[in-house]
């Protein structure tokens, strides 16, 4: 294999990875994830309370070179799983593959459901499988080359993805324990693991010194994240998901599973095996939710592409054909869960069929509800009219008034939707208590006018002396179906008092 025919290959691949994602885009409203983690771009920090820095970053590059556009905010996601594809290229390439396990192994990503789906979404995940990988090709460069040296591009790309997401933790205490049963412990005694932890080390410093002056943040969204969403994990769940999030790609990565642990041949690279198994162990106990072992299949399906080039030739060929014959065909009717591609109605329909004749797991919420769609499609939905709906309070309002008013909303999808959608509007600031709106909201809350976002009413009646209801927003594909948008005047006295006591008590958790 030739360097040229080498590029010419991932380099298309990657290029139509990249079209994909960029073409479906658009075709629903933004994430109310996306939103926030794009918000983030205005308050850049070394830290925040659900979430490292990297992504703010790159949220702060799009909001100044693109400013507040759709396509723009998918454009990263996008860019990072076409890169992915050029990694899994270079780690066949590393162990031995050509172009026909290229191929296998690229192919197999892109047709994956989850990896569809993480590549579509302006979210930590995509960044992180993509620094997983980079982490995991430098392990395979240190074993395969048997060069200590790589430790410090270990350390290097372990310090980045931990700027993006904590759970590179889980990876490089696996890596280390499969390292240390196999024949390559003794690469664990250079001096230039040292150097790469040292490396490691000051990446990561400036979230470390944030995380302790803010009362380790993360543990506070931990604890928040196992009491309403991880508790309704269960280890079935887990375990099934784990063959369906891949699905198209399942006969691929399987046999490349298979392959590490059992042909003696490919022994040097057993190690692989176990860290995806002690991965997969980790985040079992500590009942993470299925999707957080993404970052390793990456790896095995490269394994598996090249699984499928030196083995099953021959006689054998026929299976291999036959395993793309069977990707390609669960790709094409697994694809709406993938990328967004059908309109709402249609999905839901597609959605239906699926839940009576297949599995209804895809349509299962983090708290253990069943949608009519998949409950990112329904956090994909809902926001415009939500802007539109604070912008006809905000208009009820004269100009006066208007230079005394503020928008609270109850949670930071509401938040960032009006930020994101509203901005067209020029409406006033938002107000939050929720993830890390709260580092960014005054001490106390003042205005005269307020414009509040909530499904009931709660506490309006005693903080306001006058109040009227704008309108709700009616979306049945919208998970918070029924929010609706209050215009509140002529607050009571209580009021100043009843906000400052709730953001102090909410900043107190994070040491503010």
């Amino acid at each position: 294999m030739n360097k040229k025919s080498f590029w010419v290959l991932t380099i298309s691949l990657a290029i139509f990875k990249l079209l994909i994602h960029l073409f479906t885009g658009s075709n629903y409203e933004l994430h109310r994830d996306e939103m926030l983690y794009f918000s983030m771009g205005s308050h850049l920090s070394w830290g925040f309370a659900s979430t490292p820095p990297f992504i703010s970053f790159l949220a702060y590059l799009v909001k100044s070179i693109f400013g507040y556009h759709e396509f723009a905010v998918k454009l990263f996601p996008a860019l990072f799983g076409a890169l992915i594809v050029i990694l899994i290229a270079l780690f066949v390439k590393e162990i031995g593959g050509k172009l026909p396990g290229i191929f296998f192994g690229c192919f197999a990503y892109i047709v994956s459901t989850a990896m569809l789906r993480t590549s579509s979404l302006f979210m930590p995940v995509i960044f992180e499988l993509f620094f997983w990988m980079l982490f995991l090709f430098f392990v395979l460069k240190l074993i395969n080359r048997q060069d200590p040296k790589y430790w410090i591009w270990i350390g290097i790309s372990f310090g980045l993805a931990f700027l993006n997401k904590y759970s590179i933790l889980i990876l490089g205490f696996s890596t280390l324990i499969a390292l240390l049963i196999s024949e390559n412990r003794k690469l664990l005694l250079s001096k230039h693991l040292i150097y790469g932890v040292l490396l490691c080390l000051l990446i990561i410093s400036p979230n470390l010194i944030w995380q302790i002056q803010h009362n380790l943040a993360v543990v506070t969204h931990m604890k928040e994240l196992y009491r309403t969403q991880l508790i309704h994990v269960s280890v079935l769940t887990f375990l099934l998901e784990q063959f369906v999030m891949n699905f198209p790609a399942l006969l691929i990565w399987l046999a490349g599973l298979i392959m590490l642990l059992f042909v003696k041949a490919e022994k040097k690279f057993k190690v692989f095996a176990h860290i995806f198994l002690i991965v997969l162990f980790l985040f079992l106990i500590l009942k993470g939710k299925p999707y957080y072992t993404l970052g390793v299949y990456a790896m095995l399906f490269a394994f598996g592409g090249y699984c499928m080039e030196k083995y099953l030739t021959g006689k054998l060929n026929p299976v291999k054909y036959t395993l793309l014959i069977f990707a390609i065909i669960s790709a094409i009717l697994t694809l709406p869960f993938g990328l967004p591609v059908l309109p709402q109605k249609q999905m839901e329909k597609f959605c239906a069929f699926n839940s009576r004749y297949i599995t209804s797991e895809p349509m299962r919420g983090e708290a253990n509800i069943f949608y009519p769609l998949p409950q990112d499609y329904m956090d994909m939905t809902g926001w415009k009219e939500t802007a539109v709906l604070v912008f006809q309070a905000y208009t009820k309002l004269d100009s006066i008034q208007k230079t005394n008013c503020i928008i609270f909303a109850n949670d930071y999808g509401q938040a960032s939707a009006v930020e994101f959608y509203g901005k067209q509007y020029h409406l006033p600031p938002v107000v939050c208590l929720n993830d890390s709106y709260i580092f960014w909201a005054p001490d106390s809350l003042t205005a005269l006018n307020t414009i509040v976002t909530d499904n009931q009413l709660g506490d309006i009646p005693r903080l306001f002396n006058n109040y009227i209801e704008i309108g709700e927003v009616n979306n049945r594909y919208f998970r918070e179906n029924g929010l609706k948008v209050y215009l509140c005047q002529n607050p009571t006295t209580i009021l100043n008092k009843f906000f400052k006591d709730r953001i102090k008590a909410n900043k107190a958790m994070y040491g503010q």
